[in-house]
Order: structure tokens, then sequence, then C-alpha cells
């Protein structure tokens, strides 16, 4: 074997394929991994020699982990350091998520897609929008930070929001022939310039708006150019069993892969009923189907107050809904579809202002909501939480972000465990307390599913973070520990890995993770985050 540029020594490899693991050097070259000779030291063969040799006795050599559900569109861009990934060993991001994101767009739906997810991203006033089609987004990631790339890979999903908002606008109805084909048109475009796939959130507007034949129209057009489509379906409460069967009908209807997004069963209707959900999965997948889903390993989940108005309030845009909550008719029929209905916004399930905890705000001078649950915010000034919530939404312009505790530990467990299941943080960066999966995920389920509650394997946890979601993404070259693979790797001690990351503490940085390569180059290396810019754009393969 030739001279190489790194010897990772005695390492266990766990390879990402849920193969057992094994011992091994293995050896890197031009960012790629050239060589792998197993049990070298007790077999006394000649070992391979490298320019940088790190000693790995006692570490767990895996492939970099695949976020498949991650929201730093901007932080990318912002942020070189982004250990909130980095130090947990993710080497690839997959964003554009829930259908809303920043290509393709036009002037127009740039500052309406920025409005709408100022929750999730920030406005991006520290950004420089130089793009408007989804090459010149991957394009602009590439490019990065100063020049020199940004902090791990990406993928992208062309976000069907987005998209509609492009060809339709904001209004609550079917879009006509002309949009339609439009939409089509963007969608292939968007996949022709590298995105993986589309996404939609179909909880949050305009994407809501799409009937199934319009949604399976651009499914089709997904499946012709090798993507899969990702949905935030139509509920995760009162009918997430029924949203769950819709998005399967529909893209076996179109002959369009399906990955299930942050695929879990919330609320209390649905509390020990993720064997319902597994049920319906499992039937299908013996049918033939192509069917894979993320989750994230905790119970709470997270996104914007906003999400939780019910679908016409919405309609309209970001100035429409500030106007109806300004008006005092409007935000009382607002209350009594949150309160007493069950809005669409909150999955058909009467709001409970005990289990929304905010968890950012824009303006710092509303940092007092953050980390009360708004019941107890209007406990504090001796008022309703309806007023509570009116109040922040207007005065914050619809900024706030929050924690909703609603979900089930034994349905997460039993979901984590499914064969198609895959590793996504689901995490939103921004706010003074953000949800703690933002950088805790994947030391999270190998320090407490793997080492501590024996859900999963270490090997089999690998292959979920790992293999099988690069098989989702169709990467010829990642996702396994095999020479000719790109040497995108993580080293952890599986005795101490564990997420720092409390909802007390939500940004505190994981435990036995010492060293990160993304192309064989250290992001991080000895616990340190590195100055090394070696992420790009992912783009589509064939």
């Amino acid at each position: 074997m030739d001279h190489a540029d790194l010897v990772i020594r005695d390492a266990d490899v766990a390879d990402g394929s849920g193969a057992p693991s094994y011992r091994a050097d293995v050896a890197v070259r031009g960012g790629r991994i050239v060589g792998i000779v197993k049990e070298a030291a007790a077999a006394g063969c000649l070992r391979p020699r490298g320019t940088r040799e790190v000693d790995a006795e006692g570490l767990v050599l895996a492939p970099g982990f695949i976020d498949m559900h991650a929201h730093s569109d901007l932080a990318l861009l912002r942020d070189p350091d982004h250990s909130a990934k980095a130090a947990q060993g993710v080497t690839l991001e997959v964003i554009g998520q829930d259908g809303l994101s920043y290509a393709p767009v036009d002037d127009r739906t740039l500052a309406e897609v920025r409005r709408a997810i100022t929750g999730w991203n920030g406005y991006g006033e520290d950004i420089d929008f130089t793009w408007r089609s989804v090459g010149e987004y991957l394009d602009r990631l590439d490019h990065g930070i100063d020049g020199e790339g940004i902090a791990v890979n990406a993928a992208y999903l062309i976000p069907q929001g987005t998209v509609r908002m492009l060809a339709v606008g904001w209004d609550d109805r079917e879009a006509t022939p002309q949009e339609l084909d439009r939409m089509r048109q963007l969608v292939a475009d968007g996949l022709r310039e590298g995105a993986v796939g589309m996404s939609s959130g179909l909880t949050y507007t305009p994407g809501m708006y799409a009937k199934d034949a319009e949604l399976t129209a651009l499914c089709r057009v997904v499946a012709e150019h090798g993507g899969y489509y990702c949905p935030h379906h139509r509920s995760y409460g009162a009918g997430a069993l029924k949203a769950y069967e819709e998005m399967v009908a529909l893209t076996r209807e179109a002959g369009c892969p399906l990955h299930l997004a942050h695929a879990t069963m919330n609320f209390g209707v649905n509390e020990g009923r993720a064997p319902d959900l597994l049920a319906l999965l499992d039937k299908a997948l013996a049918d033939g189907a192509d069917i894979t889903l993320d989750t994230y390993p905790y119970t709470p989940g997270c996104t914007t107050l906003v999400a939780m108005l019910p679908s016409w309030a919405s309609e309209g845009g970001p100035e429409a809904i500030l106007a109806r909550l300004r008006d005092d008719t409007t935000a009382e029929r607002i209350r009594h579809h949150m309160e007493v209905v069950g809005a669409d916004g909150c999955h058909g399930v009467p709001i409970e202002w005990r289990t929304i905890e905010i968890s950012g705000v824009s303006d710092p001078d509303l940092g007092g909501y953050v980390g009360r649950s708004v019941q107890e915010s209007a406990d504090l000034r001796g008022e309703t939480p309806w007023v509570t919530a009116r109040r922040l939404l207007v005065e914050d312009e619809l900024g706030p972000t929050i924690l909703q505790h609603v979900g089930h530990e034994e349905n997460v467990r039993a979901i984590m465990r499914h064969p198609v299941h895959t590793g996504g943080s689901d995490g939103i960066l921004r706010g003074d307390k953000p949800h703690p999966r933002a950088y805790g995920t994947f030391p999270h389920y190998l320090g407490r599913y793997v080492r501590e509650l024996g859900i999963l394997s270490l090997e089999e946890c690998v292959a979920h973070l790992t293999g099988r979601p690069a098989g989702r993404l169709r990467l010829p070259d990642r996702g396994l520990v095999r020479e000719g693979y790109r040497a995108d790797l993580v080293l952890f001690d599986p005795a101490t890995v564990a997420a720092g990351s409390t909802f007390e503490a939500p940004r505190t940085l994981p435990t036995g993770i010492p060293h990160v390569l993304i192309d064989g180059r250290f992001v991080v290396e000895d616990g340190r985050r590195t100055d090394v810019l070696a992420g790009r754009a992912v783009r589509r393969t064939a």
C-alpha cells in the first residue's frame, strides 16, 4: 500500500452497514479511504503507514453522521464554526425542509419567505442573498464563507411551499393548469440543478393549500428525476394515521420514493399508537413501497408559534396574519379555533397552552417570555393564555419559536427500532433556548439509546445514522467505511459519548467525540473545532 496521508490505527470499525464491528487500521489519502487492514496488530501483517497516524484504541470509527432533517439553510452561510453539528459528528445535513426555504425564489417571494420563517433561521439581515435559483444557492454553499466552503456538507430539498408561493401565491385555492405547469417546471429545474428531492410542510402555509392531485403531479416529476419526497404531513395529532396513509398512497400513485419527516405520533390521542404507524409502513413495504423515515430521540417538538394558527388565519402571508391578529373580532375567531375546535395548525387538537414553551424571540426586549410556557407567562400577567400569545405574536412580528411538549417516550423508542428509520435532528438553531436536539441528537442516540437503554445495538444505530440515509440520498461514495469511499468519518468513545445539551443548557456540546473528518480533513480534532471548512453542496446523482 502506498504511503497514506493519514492512518487511523486499531479502531473498532462500525462500517455503517449494520454488520458486526471489526478491529482495523484505516488509511486515508486524497480525501478518500484507500486501505482497510483488519485485525492488523494481532495478525502482525504489514501495516499501512501515514504522514499522520491516530491511535484509535478504545474508539469506534464510523462514517460521518447524516442529519436527514436540518434547518441550517442560513446557519451554514453565517457560522463558520457550526459546532452545533460538527461536534456531533455530523458531516452532511439535508436542508430545504418542511416546504419552506430560500430557493427557488424571485425578489417578491424571497422577502416573503424570509419573513415567514424568521423563527427558524432569523430574518437573514447578515446574509447576502445573491441567489434566486436552486443551482445558484448550491453554488453559494460551495463558495461558503469567504470563498472557502462551509462547516459540513449539505444536500437540498426543493421546498414545495416556496414553489407554490412563486406560482400561486398565498391563496387557499387550487392551482390553475398553467400554475401547475409552472410548479412542475420549477421542481424539474431544481432537481436538474442538484436538489435531492422535494419537501412539503403540509401544516404550514402556503404549502398546505395544495390538494393531493397537485402533490401527486409534483411527485411524478420528482420520481422522473431520481429524487424522493419528504413531507411534513397534514397532522401529527388527531389525524396522524390518516395523514400517513395519505402520503403513502399519494407517493405510490406517483411512483415516487417517500421519506417521512420527523415521523412520530404525538398528543394524547396517539399515546401508545406507534405500532399502528409501523403496521401501516410494514404493509406498504411488503407491497413494494419505497419508504424511509427520520426521527429525533426526544419527546417535545419544536416549531414556530405562528404555525399553531388555523390555516385560514395564515392565508395571504405574514402581513395578512398580523392584520387578523390585530383585529379583535378575527382574533377571537382564531382563539376559538385553537382552544375549542382544534386548529389544523395544531394538528386538529385543541391547544394546551401549558405544553407550549417559548424557546426564542426576535426582539430581545421580549426575552422574559423565553423558557416559560404560554400558560405560565399568562398566569404571571394575570391574563388568559390567548391574550399573552396574541400579544407576543404581534409584538415579535411572528418571530417566536416554541417547544411543544406533546410526545410519548414509548412511541419514540418503538419507531427508532424500525429497519427503515434514520436520524434527523430537526434542529432549529435560533433562539435563547433552542431544543437540545439541535446540539445533541446523534450523541444522544449513541449514549442514551444504545449504551444506557440498549434499544439499538451500536452497529445498528450507526447504520441508522449513516449507511441508511446515504442509501436514501443515493450517494455512491458516502455512508460506509469502504475503500474508495470519501473519508467523511467520526471517531467516538462508546463508553462516554453523550449529548451535553439539555433543556436547561441546550447549547452545550457533546462529550466522547474526539475526531470528525470531512474529505479526510479534521473539522474536529482532539475534541476541538478546527478552522477547516471542508463542507460543500452535495448534488443529486443519477
